[in-house]
């Protein structure tokens, strides 16, 4: 199971910090990642991270801006969101899976709850 957390309204400009929190003793044993999904538009990949941390993807509209993070002692997965912008208003879901390529391209095997990110200008 996944809890995301750390949503909520910000200032274009602004940050954030999304956290993901796995439950289960085999969190590291699973690529995790980060998508989003506009009003209107489809879901797409934001974020991922290889099991170990060591490899990382994000899509080239979050580049420089996000960062994603993962600490396997505590079954947690982060979302560093600074500069923020209006367009990246959306629901962002937390997921899950053993192919990184899944993680990197959806669909995800296990998916969290999502939490709303809201950017004003």
């Amino acid at each position: 199971q996944l809890q995301a957390s750390g949503g909520g309204l910000v200032q274009a400009g602004g940050s954030l910090r999304l956290s993901c929190a796995a439950s289960g003793r085999t969190f590291g044993s699973y690529h995790m990642g980060w998508f989003r999904q506009a009003p209107g538009k489809e879901r797409e990949s934001v974020a991922a991270i290889s099991l170990s941390g060591t490899s990382t993807y994000y899509a080239d509209s979050v580049k420089g801006r996000f960062t994603i993070s993962r600490d396997n002692a505590k079954n947690t997965v982060y979302l560093q969101m600074n500069s923020l912008k209006p367009e990246d208003t959306a629901v962002y879901y937390c997921a899950a899976d053993p192919n990184i390529g899944m993680i990197v391209t959806g669909p995800a095997r296990y998916w969290g709850q999502g939490t709303l990110v809201t950017v004003s200008s």
